[in-house]
C-alpha cells in the first residue's frame, strides 16, 4: 500500500486527526479558536520571520521590530474570537501588524518634532542603522551590503503612505490587491502610491553604484 493510502486509511480511522503541517493559516486559527496552542505556535512559526522584515523595513530598528512583531501575535491571540473567516488570516495578521508599525513612525514623528535636541539633519531616523546579525536571514544580509544600506536609508525616508506599499509590493511581494486589502485603500490608489514611491527611491538612489 502506498504512503498516501495509508495515510488515508489512518485519516478513516481517525477522523478526528489534524495535520497542523499542512494545515491551511484559516484551518490552523480555527483550531486556535477552540484552544490548540500547537495550532498558534504554527502560525508563529510560519510568520515570525516574515512580519519581522516587513516592520523592520518600515521602522529601522531591530529592538523596535521584535517588539512590534510580539505585540502583534499578542492582539491576534487576544482577538482570535473576532476574526472573520471571510477574509485570508494573512492579510489580518498583516492589518494588525502595519497598523502599529505606521503608529510608532507616528509615535516616533511627533518625539523628533517636540524634541528641543531635534535636528533637521538628524531627521533620518538613524536607529536603522542598528541591524540584526546578517546570518539570520537573507533580508538582514542585504542590510550590510552598500546598496542595501543606501536602499534601506532611501525607504526610511519616505513618507509612511509611500514607505508602507513599496515594503509590501517590491519586498513582501503582494498583489496590489491586497495590499489594498490590508491598507483599506482602493487598488488604483495603491498603484499610483507604488508608482511614486518607486520614483522617489530612483531620485534618491540615482548616484550610487553597484559591483555586483
Amino acid at each position: 500500500m502506498s504512503r498516501y493510502h495509508t495515510y488515508e486509511a489512518a485519516a478513516a480511522i481517525q477522523p478526528d486527526v489534524f495535520d497542523h503541517l499542512t494545515a491551511t493559516d484559516e484551518s490552523l486559527f480555527s483550531q486556535v479558536q477552540r484552544g490548540d496552542m500547537h495550532a498558534f505556535e504554527m502560525l508563529v512559526s510560519r510568520y515570525k520571520t516574515r512580519l519581522y522584515n516587513c516592520i523592520f523595513r518600515l521602522v529601522g530598528s531591530m529592538e523596535m521590530s521584535e517588539d512590534l512583531v510580539q505585540e502583534t501575535f499578542l492582539r491576534v491571540y487576544r482577538n482570535r474570537d473576532n476574526y472573520q473567516a471571510t477574509s485570508n488570516f494573512s492579510t489580518w495578521i498583516y492589518t494588525i501588524a502595519l497598523n502599529l508599525a505606521r503608529s510608532e513612525l507616528r509615535k516616533r514623528r511627533r518625539r523628533q518634532f517636540f524634541s528641543l535636541n531635534a535636528s533637521p539633519v538628524e531627521d533620518c531616523n538613524t536607529e536603522g542603522f542598528d541591524l540584526p546579525d546578517p546570518t539570520a536571514n537573507p533580508a538582514e544580509f542585504l542590510e550590510q551590503t552598500k546598496l542595501g544600506w543606501a536602499i534601506q536609508t532611501a525607504i526610511e525616508q519616505l513618507p509612511i503612505k509611500y514607505r508602507t506599499v513599496i515594503v509590501l509590493r517590491d519586498i513582501e511581494e503582494m498583489s496590489y490587491e491586497q495590499i489594498g486589502e490590508i491598507l483599506d485603500c482602493p487598488t488604483g490608489t495603491i498603484k499610483s502610491r507604488v508608482n511614486r514611491a518607486r520614483l522617489r527611491l530612483q531620485e534618491m538612489l540615482r548616484h550610487w553604484q553597484y559591483d555586483a
